[in-house]
């Protein structure tokens, strides 16, 4: 299905470019620099039953239709996800800082703990 609307939404889109590249341009900028003339103007009957204009608007509507559509079939599956998979659990909360919970005092404790377990001299490379 969304197969089909997108080659479908294409054939729109590639209409539509060539249905505004035929239209006449009518001088200035949208239509508004034309000699001040009753005749053809921007909102002129002549104008708007013009069969490229009408052509415009079907296309345009068509455009509007089949992306709306198309966003609402790719966000119709759509589930909420995470990147966490599993909530992360404290072992111990860290104590406040005005106990001597800060960074500094937390790796130092580390830093003694670590000394305690190391053995007391280094072993001697083994040759191989």
């Amino acid at each position: 299905m969304q197969t089909v609307i997108i080659v479908l939404h294409l054939m729109i889109v590639a209409t539509l470019i060539a249905t505004v590249l035929l239209q006449k341009s009518e001088g200035g900028a949208l239509g508004m620099g034309g000699g001040g003339g009753g005749g053809g103007g921007f909102m002129s009957s002549r104008g708007t039953a013009n069969l490229l204009t009408r052509t415009t608007a079907v296309l345009a509507v068509g455009f509007f239709i089949t992306s709306l559509l198309l966003s609402w079939i790719a966000s119709y599956d759509r589930k909420p996800t995470t990147v966490i998979d599993t909530p992360a659990t404290q072992s111990q909360p860290a104590p406040p800082v005005s106990q001597g919970g800060g960074v500094l005092d937390t790796l130092k404790q580390q830093d003694q703990r670590d000394n305690q377990q190391a053995p007391s001299a280094p072993q001697p490379p083994r040759s191989q």
